[in-house]
């Protein structure tokens, strides 16, 4: 099992979007290593911290697990999609997603400074200095303090 961090802005795909529709497709991703890692690493079972970003203050509102693996991405063939990309093709997709259902809430809404504040999260990716990927691995320790810490 591997644990990930995704990113989502709760103005277009919140937690309680999630919580709403119990699973969705993990669309719209156009960076090629966070699709790789939906490709090639992510497996059904992967638990996941769900990230708002550009909102104040980012943070970790709650949890998900992949439940299914990568497709291809449909919104790269919706001409009305932002996410539309000309270069793929249904014989030749460019572009994956994986789906995500909703497991739960955190009780207490962490934010990237609390995450910065624990000593023992140091060295998440979510935290360095120009990391903007917006689905980043962590490691079984730092989803459990994590989890702790979201369910005191």
């Amino acid at each position: 099992m591997k644990y990930w961090l995704m990113k989502s802005e709760p103005d277009v795909y919140s937690i309680e979007s999630l919580k709403k529709e119990k699973k969705c497709l993990w669309d719209g991703i156009r960076n090629y290593q966070a699709r790789n890692f939906m490709m090639k690493e992510m497996e059904v079972g992967d638990q996941v911290l769900f990230y708002h970003s550009n909102h104040k203050p980012p943070g970790i509102a709650g949890l998900a697990v992949i439940s299914k693996e990568a497709q291809p991405d449909p919104t790269q063939f919706d001409k009305k999609s932002k996410y539309f990309d000309a270069k793929s093709s249904k014989e030749n997709p460019r572009w994956h997603c994986v789906e995500v259902k909703y497991k739960k809430k955190l009780k207490n809404y962490i934010s990237l400074d609390d995450i910065r504040n624990v000593k023992s999260l140091a060295d998440m990716m979510v935290i360095r200095k120009g990391s903007r990927l917006s689905i980043q691995p962590v490691t079984k320790k730092e989803f459990e303090i994590i989890c702790k810490i979201g369910e005191k």
